[in-house]
């Protein structure tokens, strides 16, 4: 599975999915850095099949849409310090990314992951 983290999550995020085995990048990453458009975000996600981890609702109006990104996992966590929102991904990585095989638009919580249809 791949995923590309938005510029609201820090790089560290990526960094643990990479570590995780997953290929990852970061907006930092791309040319425009963090100033990268969300169309272009969607674009790389639908070329490269990589899955959008955001804050953003904009990319949630996007996918009920036009169905893009390619997929979507959506944090709705609120503020959290960087090292609380890597134990909730360590904690929950496999089974995100088990619903994330077989569904297209995931969200994460403090205290859940949800799917959505």
């Amino acid at each position: 599975m791949k995923f590309l983290v938005d510029a609201q999550l820090p790089i560290r995020l990526a960094r643990l999915l990479q570590e995780a085995g997953y290929d990852t990048i970061h907006t930092r990453e791309l040319p425009q850095q963090n100033a990268t458009p969300d169309s272009i975000i969607n674009s790389i996600s639908i070329q490269e099949e990589r899955v959008v981890i955001t804050k953003d609702s904009d990319f949630v109006d996007s996918f009920l849409t036009v169905q893009q990104p390619y997929k979507l996992l959506l944090i709705t966590t609120g503020n959290i310090k960087n090292a609380d929102l890597e134990i909730l991904f360590t904690t929950n990585l496999l089974l995100i990314v088990d619903l994330l095989s077989q569904h297209n638009y995931i969200e994460l919580s403090r205290d859940s992951v949800i799917v959505h249809q």
